[in-house]
């Protein structure tokens, strides 16, 4: 008897945690008509235990706490149509990319066909894994009268991943492609919102499916919380701690989201920590992944000042750094130069970043920021901001910065700068490898570009990962750098282990500052790297800027037996008159000419 009333009293034990502790899971997705049993008991109170009313309380959360009113949509909608009037097309042919290449119900593991039968590459699932372009499918919504064929294949897309992830079908972490992955995963988050708040006030989004997604998101932020206890450097991880910081405000009344928010901001606080230089700049050196890390950390920052959850002035003092340090590096003519990985457009010579100075003055109002801002913030942030911040736009006090010659010397970005009108002379100089996480540097170290005269005279080239020639085009022979015999600077290139198209070098020079100097007269830098150390050269570059006038560039060799010494320049040149002499012409009758002074031996 004893032995018997034993077990029944166990049972009984089994019986209250299943009722009482409802952890959010992370390997599957709750049944909708289960949600209510993982709220709070707060909210519990207040709303019956319906779908209906579980939903109908959340499209009244989202109207509060997004970043728009979901309720304005068609009003946004049509000021975005005649905004952005050249986006309809882009968008239409993104979605019909994605659809014709995908079915909705997808397979989210390789090896798998798109449907007309080629093969889908490892950089295209990690594209279908971040879900950019069902976003472009959402907007097809609105652009083909709203027609339902496209809520539906959003909802089959997202029903065909729950479904690889009950049946254990999708890309592993360990394979280098992880659907789950953090970078991915976070994308795919923040697409996810911004589709569902678009969804929300249409008949054809209906209760269930609001809550699948809202189910699925809960999956998602669990297996963020649970894949990231730990620090771990560079952007996939604040990209995957930004979108559970957004959930974890957004879906709050959900059991365990005060974790989950606790977590992120642990996480994100530690890489504004140790991967926002003093000096204000991104640590990967890239002006590309410098944005990218501007757009993680202000999704957070918007979303808890809209719920009056305090943040730590830290914070806000780093994301603000981000922009000045921004516009300290940028060319006279409001862009910026191409420093490492940038990647948004392949073989470009200029960075646009009008958009993120315009989110900078939109946050901040500062005058400084407003003489790059432009009177529409970039298309994707669009939805991303109030109607509040998108009519401060409208009246943009601008002041022209004060940067002369500046040093980010965390980073090794040194400025030599005549001025700020868009004719003025200005050289940056690279002397930086970044010790934790080299991944997005290129063979530049000690590398120059230039502009004059509105042209870019020695420039640097973006690239793209999918592109066969990336590796080339991150190589020092694209570079306006120094190099001896057949010596490159990165040695050693790999490609990433997923395959996608990504790779780095193992082994890049360390490069040194051993003088900067700065007056009215004149800029001086002076620096070296030990990447010809293996073949027996000492090396080093001087630069002195002439103010107003020209730049003297002096590279100095030390070797105890013969080599080719070689200066690379970028550019279309002419050989002039004299083998010392080469020149470049552009369209507007301005040009460079670049004088040997030693004797050349060609």
């Amino acid at each position: 008897m004893l032995k018997i009333k034993a077990v029944f009293i166990l049972s009984i034990f089994f019986v209250s945690i299943s009722l009482f502790a409802q952890d959010l899971p992370s390997e599957t997705v709750i049944k909708t008509t289960d949600l209510y049993n993982h709220l709070k008991d707060d909210l519990k109170k207040q709303i019956p235990n319906t779908e209906a009313a579980l939903a109908s309380y959340y499209r009244t959360a989202f109207s509060q706490r997004f970043y728009y009113d979901w309720k304005t949509v068609p009003e946004r909608f049509a000021l975005y149509q005649s905004t952005f009037p050249e986006a309809k097309k882009d968008h239409l042919e993104r979605a019909k990319d994605h659809m014709t290449k995908f079915a909705a119900s997808s397979p989210w593991v390789l090896p798998f066909n798109y449907q007309n039968g080629q093969k889908v590459n490892a950089y295209a699932l990690r594209h279908l894994a971040r879900q950019h372009k069902m976003i472009d499918i959402a907007f097809n919504y609105f652009y083909d009268n709203k027609n339902p064929i496209y809520i539906n294949y959003f909802t089959q897309q997202m029903q065909s991943l729950n479904t690889a992830l009950e049946n254990k079908t999708y890309e592993k972490i360990e394979n280098g492609n992880g659907t789950y992955e953090a970078f991915r995963s976070g994308y795919r988050i923040l697409n996810w919102l911004e589709i569902h708040n678009l969804f929300l006030g249409e008949k054809a989004y209906t209760d269930k499916d609001q809550l699948t997604t809202i189910a699925t998101l809960l999956q998602h932020g669990e297996n963020l919380y649970q894949t990231n206890a730990t620090f771990t450097d560079g952007n996939h991880q604040t990209r995957g701690m930004s979108a559970l910081a957004m959930l974890a405000i957004l879906l709050r009344d959900f059991e365990g989201t005060d974790k989950w928010y606790d977590r992120a901001m642990l996480r994100l606080n530690e890489h504004l920590d140790k991967e926002i230089n003093p000096d204000g700049f991104q640590f990967e050196r890239s002006v590309h992944y410098h944005m990218s890390d501007i757009e993680t950390y202000y999704f957070v920052y918007q979303l808890a000042k809209y719920s009056n959850i305090a943040i730590d002035s830290t914070f806000e003092n780093k994301l603000k750094s981000l922009f000045t340090s921004l516009a300290k590096i940028s060319y006279p003519d409001k862009t910026a130069p191409v420093l490492q990985d940038d990647t948004n457009e392949p073989w470009a010579e200029k960075n646009d970043i009008e958009g993120t100075m315009t989110l900078g003055y939109v946050l901040f109002e500062d005058p400084t920021f407003g003489y790059f801002a432009k009177d529409k913030i970039d298309a994707g942030l669009y939805w991303f901001l109030n109607q509040h911040q998108l009519e401060s736009l409208q009246d943009i006090k601008k002041q022209n910065p004060n940067y002369g010659s500046v040093a980010l010397p965390e980073t090794a970005y040194y400025v030599m700068r005549q001025g700020w009108d868009k004719k003025d002379k200005m050289m940056i100089i690279s002397n930086g490898v970044d010790d934790l996480k080299p991944d997005h540097q290129h063979g530049d170290v000690l590398g120059i570009q230039a502009v004059a005269n509105g042209q870019v005279i020695l420039p640097n080239y973006q690239v793209r990962y999918s592109l066969t020639d990336f590796d080339f085009f991150k190589s020092s022979m694209v570079k306006n750098v120094a190099l001896v015999d057949n010596e490159v600077q990165g040695k050693q290139w790999t490609s990433n282990e997923g395959g996608s198209g990504f790779g780095k070098f193992k082994n890049l020079p360390l490069p040194k500052t051993i003088a900067w100097e700065t007056n009215s007269q004149f800029d001086l830098f002076v620096g070296s790297h030990n990447g010809f150390e293996n073949i027996g050269v000492n090396y080093s570059r001087q630069l002195i800027y002439v103010k107003d006038n020209f730049w003297i560039v002096k590279d100095n060799f030390t070797s105890n037996t013969p080599h080719t010494y070689k200066q690379v320049w970028q550019g279309h040149y002419t050989e002039e008159l004299k083998p010392n002499l080469i020149r470049s012409n552009f369209p507007d009758a301005t040009g460079l000419d670049i004088y040997q002074l030693a004797a050349v031996r060609l």
